[in-house]
């Protein structure tokens, strides 16, 4: 087994990605604190071909050394919007036709692979503060809730990370892979 160059990996250009079909889903930051965790999941979001990233509330948005030092030149390519409020995007996304989808723990929450994913819907995904997560208002205006099982001392799992593990899943349930 040989490691791959960079050169080998075909990745896209900022060009290319902006003209690449999207994954039906849209990533909404509600109120995330760190800008560390706003760059990983801009990265992530390129990763997976994510439609767009929401930034609401205290969200920071790029430019911003913080974010760029993990985002590494994602925000280039993923678009973003910013909303002073997370009700604010979510009734415009509701408008839309997309289903709303907090990641949180809750009442009735759906563990994350037990989630059916329909072809052809389109998904906003809504990620919260690392501390109080996602706002009341919004579980409530949310279509569903997810949770990402978990088996050890801890009940959370970094935002960035969170983002990662429901992405993936979506990707994979989608069989959107390009």
């Amino acid at each position: 087994m040989r490691k791959l160059k960079n050169s080998e990996l075909g990745r896209k250009s900022v060009n290319e990605y902006k003209k690449a079909d999207k994954s039906p889903i849209i990533v909404v930051l509600d109120n995330v604190r760190s800008m560390n965790n706003i760059g990983s999941v801009f990265r992530t979001a390129d990763a997976f071909l994510v439609q767009a990233v929401h930034l609401c509330g205290i969200t920071a948005k790029p430019p911003h050394k913080d974010i760029q030092k993990t985002a590494l030149g994602a925000t280039e390519s993923v678009p973003w919007k910013y909303y002073e409020t997370t009700i604010e995007t979510i009734k415009q996304l509701k408008d839309y036709g997309y289903i709303i989808i907090s990641v949180e723990q809750a009442e009735e929450a759906i563990p994350l692979g037990d989630f059916i994913v329909k072809k052809g819907g389109k998904y906003a995904l809504v990620f919260g503060h690392e501390v109080r997560g996602v706002t009341q208002e919004i579980v409530d205006l949310s279509d569903y809730c997810i949770e990402i099982p978990q088996f050890g001392t801890k009940h959370s799992f970094n935002i960035s990370v969170s983002a990662g593990i429901v992405l993936w899943e979506f990707i994979n349930k989608l069989d959107y892979k390009k």
